[in-house]
């Protein structure tokens, strides 16, 4: 990864070959690994057309996500074109890295379906990664 990148968790349509994914290569970002969270964070779908990721320390799961080199500049583009009512935050990875990560703000996951259980958005939605 290089110097100037700022590392950025993504746990939705960001994640390569999904519907958001042209707005991280648009501003150059950088497929670096995937990861999972520790089992403190909790998954929703909202509306079946994003996920919503919250931490709750000792109440969630391990939520699969994406890990991608995104130029500073990019992360304000990025970040105007997510869906209304998520977030970037810190967002704690299994190994013990804390890297920021698109988190959901309470409001937009009520009434919504939980989907913790089934480990992250491509798990719920069937739509495997793309190489």
């Amino acid at each position: 990864m290089s110097d100037n990148k700022v590392l950025l968790a993504v746990n939705g349509t960001l994640m390569r070959g999904l519907e958001l994914n042209p707005n991280m290569l648009a501003v150059d970002a950088e497929f670096v690994a995937e990861s999972t969270t520790t089992a403190d964070y909790r998954c929703w779908s909202i509306g079946d057309r994003h996920p919503g990721m919250i931490r709750f320390p000792g109440e969630g799961g391990e939520i699969a996500l994406e890990l991608w080199a995104v130029p500073p500049a990019g992360l304000g583009s990025i970040l105007q074109k997510e869906p209304a009512g998520l977030s970037i935050g810190k967002v704690t990875l299994k190994d013990g890295q804390e890297v920021l990560g698109v988190l959901a703000e309470p409001w937009l996951v009520e009434g919504e379906r939980e989907i913790t259980e089934t480990g992250g958005w491509r798990n719920y939605t069937g739509h495997h990664h793309i190489n």
